[in-house]
């Protein structure tokens, strides 16, 4: 029985990964956008953010960049995961002999892959403007694997919606809260540049704890805290919405 699995996750991984290289709105909310929107950060606002935090900016940048990558592809994929339940796909994949939890694995597999390769792409990006791990190679390791976790709690949120949204609109309005919780993090620009009324919502929501986890991984500087954070977001998410996410996946695959 593991062996039937694992096969069928593999095939259905490379399904899912050969149909988000194919598909031109995945691959620029997972690549291209996410790189000319670092540019444009350390082009536009990344002296003056360097010169207001003594630190460099891209060791904020890069790190909000590569989780907004995992997060907006995570919201296209939810969107390719509705269209696939409302054209039947789900269902015809139900009564073929296959094995019941690969399709969720298989998910679960190639969401961690996409986020993976987006990260080392952007990082890649970063080096090229000048963004360095001063940390070591297990640090730098961490680093990467950092959006993966978040990215997988936040697609478990997208696939229990993208199952039952009537509308896939409703799964793409995720992007607005993605876009809110980008310009309103440590990222963006320190949290003494917000309003005080402002700043705690600032420094401990899910995007800030987490930049600020990979930004001790690559600069330096405290890490218990954020990465405990960081934990606690995304383990708690999977933890509430794993389940309802599966449900609603079985219940899509049996229409």
């Amino acid at each position: 029985m593991t062996a039937v699995l694992l096969r069928d996750t593999m095939i259905q991984t490379q399904r899912l990964l050969l149909r988000w290289t194919r598909h031109p709105v995945t691959l620029l909310e997972t690549l291209l956008i996410p790189c000319l929107l670092l540019f444009v950060l350390n082009t536009v606002i990344g002296t003056q953010v360097t010169a207001f935090s003594g630190h460099d900016a891209l060791y904020g940048s890069v790190p909000m960049v590569a989780v907004i990558g995992a997060l907006s592809g995570a919201v296209a994929g939810g969107a390719m995961l509705w269209r696939e339940r409302e054209s039947g796909l789900l269902s015809r994949f139900w009564v073929l002999p296959v094995h019941r939890a690969s399709g969720p694995a298989a998910r679960i597999l190639a969401e961690a892959t996409r986020i993976l390769a987006g990260t080392v792409v952007i990082v890649a990006f970063g080096y090229l403007l000048g963004f360095r791990f001063r940390q070591g190679l297990p640090a730098a390791l961490a680093f990467l694997s950092i959006p993966v976790l978040l990215g997988l709690a936040f697609a478990t949120i997208v696939t229990a919606v993208a199952a039952t949204a009537p509308k896939a609109t409703l799964v793409e309005s995720m992007t607005i809260l993605t876009s809110l919780l980008m310009f309103f993090s440590t990222g963006f620009v320190p949290a003494p540049a917000y309003p005080s009324w402002i700043r705690p919502v600032v420094e401990y929501q899910p995007i800030s704890v987490t930049i600020d986890t990979m930004r001790a991984l690559a600069e330096g500087g405290p890490l218990t805290r954020p990465l405990l954070l960081t934990l606690a977001w995304s383990l708690g998410a999977l933890c509430v919405f794993t389940v309802p996410a599966a449900l609603a996946y079985r219940r899509a695959s049996r229409r």
